[in-house]
C-alpha cells in the first residue's frame, strides 16, 4: 500500500478525472458516499450532527456528507465558512443543493461566527480543511478549532484533522489541529498518520476506497509504503523435499554479558523459531550453561572473559552475524566490538549495546559489512544521528544514515520503518502496544538474523521479520492480553506467525 506526499494526491485525483472520463464533482460525489456509509454505520440517526466545512473541495466533501446524511433522517447542521467569498468550483455546486434542502440547518460564515451549542451527544464532521495544508491554522480558523477540541462532542474528521500537515509538523501549532476521535482518510493513509506524536489529533483511523484509478496508483512513484501480507507471503522461499540444515545457512549470535544472559537467550531462541539451519552463540563463560540449557539446538562459543564479550571471533563459516542483546559496554566490550566490525565481511544485524557503541565511534558506521542491518529505538538512533525535534525528522535522519553507511536501517515503534540505502520507506502495519517491554527488541534481531542466514537480501530479511515479529505479537496478545504480554511470549507464538503467511 503506497503512501502519497499530499502534493500527489491532487495528480492522482487529475490522473483519475482524465483516465475515467468522471467529473471533479463525481469523484467528490464518490468520496462522500462512502463517507457516508462510513459515519452511518458507527452512529445512528439519533446522534445531531453538526458539519464545519471549509471553502476548499475538503469543504466540498463535508457539504455533500451534510446532504447525504440529512436525506437519511440525521438532524443535520452545517457552518460553511467563506471568508474570502472564494469557493472552490465543487465546493460552490454542493453549498447551492445544501442551500436547497429544508433537512438541513444551513449558516454561511463571513464575519461574525456564533458557535453552536456542542454537548456529549453530538458529532461534529471536520471537514475545515484538508491535506493541502502548507502552513499553521491562524486567526478566526484556529479560533473555530479551539472551539471544537474545548467541546464534548464527538469528532469525526474528513481525509485529515483540519489543521494537520500530511508529512512534516515540526514547526505546527499543537493548539491549533482538530483532535479528532475518528479520521476517515481517502483511499491511502496520510505518513502523519504513521508518527507517535500526531496520534492525539488523528485518533483512530480507517481507509475508504473511493476508487481513485488503480492506474494512477501503481505509475506515480513514491518512497513511502505500507507492508501487506501478500508482499511478505511473496517473498518466502518455499522448502525443497530433500533441504537439509546445510541449506538455511550458519548464523553467529554474539550476545550477553553477566547478568543479561536473558538478551541472548531470545534473541537465540527467535533465531533458531525462524528458520536458521544452525545458530553458535558467542558468549561470556558465565553464560555458558545458562544458553546450553535454555537453548539446547544452539551451539555455544565461549569468550575468553568470564562476563563480557572481549575478544573478536572468526566469521567466516557464517552467512550473518547478529551483534548487540545484552551485550553491555565495558571498554573491552567497545574495543572488541570495532575491531570485530573492521575484520567481518558477514553481513551483520546490530542492536542494542552494539548501537550504543557505535554511536561514540561514528567513522566505523561507514565501514560496515556489506548487506549490514541496524535496528535502533529511536533513543539509540539519535545517539547515532544527534536529537530530533519530532517523528519526521527522526525518519529524515534515519534514510541520511541509511544512504551515508549503505545500511537497512530498521527504526523501530509503531508502524517500525524499514528504510534502505536508497531512501525508500517500508512501514510496519503489525504489532501492538503489548509488545512495548523488555526484550522485544532481541526477539527481532534473532528473527531477521535467522532470515539474513537463509539467503534473504537485507531488504527481505528487514521486511519479513519486522512483519513476522509484529505478527507473533498480535497472536501472542490474543492469548496474554496486552499488559500481561512478554519477549518470551512473541518467541512462542513465532511458528504461528510463520504459518499464517507459508499458508
Amino acid at each position: 500500500m503506497k503512501i502519497f506526499p499530499s502534493s500527489s494526491i491532487k495528480k492522482l485525483d487529475a490522473y483519475t478525472i482524465e483516465h475515467e472520463l468522471i467529473a471533479s464533482i463525481d469523484l467528490m460525489e464518490r468520496a462522500a458516499t462512502a463517507l457516508t456509509k462510513a459515519i452511518t454505520k458507527r452512529w445512528n440517526t439519533e446522534t445531531p450532527v453538526t458539519v464545519f466545512a471549509g471553502p476548499g473541495n475538503n469543504g466540498g466533501d463535508a457539504l455533500a456528507v451534510a446532504r447525504m446524511m440529512a436525506e437519511k433522517g440525521y438532524k443535520t447542521e452545517v457552518y460553511l465558512f467563506n471568508i474570502k467569498g472564494e469557493l472552490s468550483p465543487d465546493c460552490q455546486t454542493n453549498k447551492e443543493l445544501v442551500e436547497m434542502m429544508e433537512e438541513v440547518t444551513f449558516h454561511e460564515i463571513s464575519t461574525q461566527f456564533i458557535p453552536p451549542v456542542l454537548t456529549p451527544d453530538h458529532l461534529v464532521i471536520d471537514g475545515l480543511f484538508g491535506s493541502g495544508l502548507n502552513k499553521p491554522l491562524s486567526g478566526g480558523f484556529a479560533a473555530v478549532v479551539k472551539y471544537i477540541n474545548s467541546s464534548s462532542a464527538t469528532v469525526a474528521a474528513i481525509d485529515i484533522p483540519s489543521g494537520l500537515m500530511g508529512e512534516e509538523n515540526t514547526f505546527n501549532i499543537k493548539g491549533n489541529i482538530i483532535r479528532a476521535d475518528v479520521t476517515f482518510s481517502l483511499q491511502l493513509p496520510k505518513l502523519a498518520f504513521l508518527f507517535a506524536e500526531n496520534a492525539e489529533f488523528v485518533g483512530e483511523w480507517e481507509l475508504l476506497d473511493i476508487e481513485l484509478s488503480e492506474e494512477g496508483i501503481e505509475e506515480t512513484e513514491t518512497n513511502y509504503e505500507i507492508l501487506e501480507m501478500e508482499e511478505i507471503r511473496s517473498l518466502i522461499k518455499p522448502r525443497k523435499p530433500f533441504a537439509h540444515k546445510g541449506n538455511f545457512g550458519r548464523a553467529l549470535l554474539i550476545a550477553g554479558s553477566k547478568g543479561m544472559a536473558g538478551a541472548s537467550v531470545l534473541a537465540a531462541r527467535a533465531c533458531l523459531r525462524s528458520g536458521v539451519g544452525l545458530l553458535t552463540v558467542h558468549a561470556p563463560i558465565c553464560n555458558g550453561n545458562i544458553l546450553q540449557t535454555a537453548v539446547p539446538e544452539a551451539m555455544v562459543e565461549t569468550d575468553a572473559s568470564e562476563d563480557y564479550f572481549a575478544v573478536p571471533t572468526d566469521t567466516d563459516d557464517y552467512q550473518a552475524v547478529g551483534i548487540g542483546p545484552g551485550l553491555g559496554q565495558n571498554e573491552e566490550t567497545e574495543a572488541a566490538l570495532i575491531e570485530q566490525l573492521e575484520q567481518c565481511q558477514t553481513p551483520v544485524v546490530l542492536d542494542a549495546d552494539a548501537l550504543n557503541i557505535l554511536a561514540n565511534h561514528r567513522h566505523t558506521l561507514t565501514h560496515l559489512p556489506k548487506g549490514s542491518i541496524l535496528t535502533p529505538h529511536p533513543k539509540e538512533l539519535e545517539r547515532l544521528t544527534g536529537k530530533c525535534q519530532d517523528s519526521y525528522e527522526r525518519l529524515t535522519k534515519a534514510c541520511e544514515l541509511a544512504h551515508a553507511a549503505h545500511v537497512h536501517i530498521v527504526l523501530k515503534g509503531a508502524f517500525s520503518a524499514i528504510i534502505t540505502p536508497k531512501g525508500k520507506c517500508f512501514f510496519n502495519p503489525t504489532g501492538n502496544p503489548g509488545m512495548a517491554t523488555g526484550g522485544s527488541g532481541d526477539v527481532l534481531t534473532g528473527v531477521i538474523l535467522a532470515l539474513l542466514a537463509q539467503g534473504y537480501s537485507s531488504e527481505e530479511a528487514a521486511k519479513i521479520g519486522v512483519y513476522i515479529h509484529g505478527l507473533a505479537g498480535d497472536i501472542a496478545q490474543k492469548k496474554q492480553g496486552t499488559v500481561g504480554l512478554i519477549a518470551s511470549d512473541i518467541v512462542t507464538c513465532l511458528p504461528a506467525a510463520w504459518r499464517v503467511v507459508s499458508e
